[in-house]
């Protein structure tokens, strides 16, 4: 009779999304028996969200891949590593040497953040030789990173909002209570804002829907798509003419500040109460409770970024809390204190060095914006785009015109990609490389670190061992890198200090090492330039040290505490805050036509996201798309009166570069003028092996936004704001 051991507990942080939740598993025999959340979890507190039961569900799907694969025809066949790492290094190599690193390219997708391989990636994109590297950045957040490089002149140095200590948390167009916090690792976000109007404190939703954040605020107030920037400079206007502005320990030169009000001085409230949809007398009681707050941050998310002024909005997001001495300060916008400075390891930002070959599209942190990336495929000529390299992406569906896209990715001569799906992207790959399960590795956020709204550090073990044969992600990077590197310089990168630790003693002793280095840790002499790298690993890794390790960490599994959010770290790191970046002064000019332009009333399409969904890439867990159908055209009921369309009937939603089919949802929810479609669906595309996903496949937005409509700033497409024409299907 076989004896089945009792049930064990294992302790992870979850990286479904960017909240940093603990769970705890409960496992027996190598079966997942529950996933419930950690009370114990020393950030998160025993919050979980809908989405934790997927790392059940991923573990066990049968449509993973658990081996390498190859295209043959339209099907995939199994392969050695070792067939799929030569087919890899003679096709690069040979395009690399006939064309040049200008026709290789690398794609990194939203995943690549919620995986400490990430500390890999810079080493492998250097010896990979791709002079084109794109990300889900430019789909997603760049304007606001590229306002942390324009202001405080590093683009990693995210403010994230106080939440434990603020006293008004004004929010503009983000949506926390699906997101579960973006760019604002909270572990329980909605629970934190609870509490904020638990002790007498004001929340203030700004959205052109009334999302599921709006029902747990004290006002929400519509916006028309696309105008968030018209609404902040009014604000500030209102600041500025009402004496309200108090820099407190901030330090702003006069003529600074004179010059911001100057370029702003048409935007007043009577001016932009048309274009937003907000009145006149709604934005100056806003702007006077908000400045008179003792402690108030205002914060803005992904309907903030990926507009028509995603440039100009997340730079006078920055702006309100400046000017009312709300940044880098108790209770306002602060700067997390992680257990791992990724300052020291990431580049602090470039803006415009390089440019795209077919439309000069500006470079940001050495990437150019996802909506060149088909183009620079499909136009010939020196410099086109042969290869790509993708990991953990599926820009198909999550960048602008995906159909165009998938027209470019058909016609490369080499695809590769890590993932773990054959989806819309990867089943135009030569070659699909797998890696093992979340769960058969050991996780540290690396990344979201510098995102959190309360400093933490914690490290999960992996709860299964890795099957033979299998290899994790940083291993197949690391197997990449040392293969695809050659003598242009990329040599210098593999010499890393880092990366070496990886190579020889795997990524946990590379964790240990950041750790013991950080603010937190020994800070033992690493760099002394007469040591040999050996003695310094040997040193830094030494038992006897004192500080945060990873030694620390295997004993506190529920994580460790490192405190509340520090003030003044621009001070510290003695960084003067740039408030009027010629950039931005530059663009008001192309606000100010808008501004006078007659006010267009054209249907303008936005997106949304659902607590149980992520993107594109947990649809294939059935426990998470059970229930009503979620891809629905949202519409106003005036809307659907004057479009005469009725609950549940399928509408066209066109634009110039396509059109989509799918259901009305007829509620007040959605402001008249505005249609809300779901991002990240459409999993109906020939060749995708995603069984579940299928029987719900919805359609994807991205197949109507336009790669050619952009925020001229950044060059980033435009995914919430752009007109689109609606139509009942008869």
């Amino acid at each position: 009779m076989t004896v089945l051991k009792a049930p064990e507990q294992h302790f992870r942080t979850c990286h479904l999304c960017e909240a940093m939740c603990g769970v705890v598993i409960t496992h027996q025999d190598g079966e997942i028996l529950s996933i419930k959340g950690d009370k114990d979890d020393s950030f998160s507190r025993g919050h979980i969200c809908p989405k934790a039961v997927a790392l059940k569900d991923l573990h066990e799907d049968p449509d993973r891949l658990r081996y390498p694969v190859k295209r043959v025809g339209d099907d995939f066949v199994k392969i050695s590593w070792e067939e799929a790492y030569e087919t890899i290094e003679h096709n690069l190599k040979k395009i690399r040497k006939t064309y040049g690193g200008e026709s290789i390219a690398a794609y990194l997708g939203n995943p690549t953040v919620h995986t400490p391989a990430l500390l890999l990636v810079p080493s492998f994109i250097h010896a990979l030789g791709a002079k084109k590297t794109f990300s889900a950045t430019s789909a997603d957040q760049l304007p606001t990173m590229l306002a942390n490089l324009q202001m405080f002149n590093h683009q990693l140095l995210f403010p994230v909002p106080d939440l434990d200590r603020t006293d008004f948390f004004l929010i503009v167009g983000g949506n926390p209570a699906a997101s579960n916090g973006s760019l604002m690792s909270a572990g329980d976000p909605m629970g934190r804002i609870k509490a904020i109007r638990e002790r007498g404190g004001r929340v203030v939703l700004i959205d052109p829907r009334q999302t599921e954040t709006a029902e747990k605020v004290d006002e929400h107030l519509f916006i028309r798509p696309g105008t968030d920037f018209f609404f902040l400079a009014a604000m500030i206007h209102v600041l500025f003419t009402e004496k309200l502005v108090r820099l407190r320990d901030l330090s702003i030169p006069a003529a600074d500040l004179d010059v911001l009000q100057a370029a702003l001085a048409e935007f007043t409230p009577e001016a932009v109460s048309a274009l937003t949809g907000i009145t006149a007398d709604q934005i100056r009681e806003l702007t006077r409770e908000f400045a008179q707050a003792e402690h108030a941050a205002c914060y803005g998310r992904i309907g903030a970024c990926v507009q028509e002024f995603g440039g100009l909005t997340t730079w006078l997001l920055h702006v309100v809390n400046v000017l009312t001495g709300n940044l880098d300060r108790e209770g306002g916008m602060m700067f997390a204190s992680p257990p791992m400075d990724m300052l020291k390891f990431g580049s602090k930002g470039e803006y415009g060095r390089r440019r795209s070959r077919v439309r000069q599209l500006p470079s940001f942190g050495g990437e150019l914006p996802s909506s060149a990336l088909a183009e620079e495929i499909l136009t010939e000529g020196k410099g086109k785009i042969r290869a790509l390299f993708t990991h953990a992406g599926n820009p198909v569906l999550s960048t602008a015109n995906g159909r165009q896209l998938d027209t470019a990715l058909a016609s490369l001569d080499f695809m590769v990609s890590i993932d773990i799906y054959i989806n819309e992207t990867t089943r135009h790959a030569h070659i699909i490389l797998p890696p093992t399960s979340a769960l058969e590795r050991s996780h540290m956020e690396v990344g979201l670190a510098a995102l959190t709204v309360r400093n933490v550090a914690k490290w999960s073990p992996a709860l299964f061992a890795a099957p033979t044969g299998s290899q994790h992600d940083w291993q197949i990077l690391l197997a990449l890198t040392q293969r695809l590197k050659d003598s242009s310089g990329a040599e210098r990168f593999v010499r890393e200090r880092v990366f070496q630790v990886i190579d020889r003693l795997g990524l946990d002793a590379g964790i240990d090492l950041i750790l013991r280095t950080g603010p937190y840790g020994s800070h033992s002499p690493l760099l002394h330039p007469k040591s040999t790298l050996l003695q310094k690993i040997k040193t830094v890794l030494s038992p006897d040290k004192q500080g945060l390790s990873l030694k620390t960490l295997r004993l506190n599994p529920h994580g460790v505490d490192l405190g509340a959010l520090k003030a003044n770290v621009l001070l510290a790191r003695k960084q003067v805050i740039n408030i009027i970046p010629d950039l931005y002064l530059k663009d008001i000019d192309r606000a100010r036509v808008k501004l006078s332009e007659t006010l267009s009333h054209q249907m303008q399409v936005i997106g949304r996201r659902h607590v149980r969904s992520n993107n594109s890439w947990m649809h294939n867990s059935h426990r998470l798309i059970k229930g009503k159908g979620r891809c629905t055209a949202m519409l106003n009921p005036d809307d659907a009166v004057r479009l005469q369309i009725s609950e549940g009937q399928h509408v066209r939603v066109s634009s110039r570069v396509g059109s989509i089919e799918l259901p009305a949802e007829i509620t007040t929810q959605v402001m008249a003028g505005v249609v809300s479609v779901p991002h990240g669906w459409g999993h109906d595309r020939k060749g995708v092996r995603l069984d579940t996903a299928r029987k719900v496949s919805g359609v994807s937005l991205n197949d109507i936004t336009d790669d050619q409509f952009i925020d001229a700033i950044t060059g980033m497409s435009v995914l919430n704001g752009m007109a689109v024409v609606v139509e009942a299907v008869s």
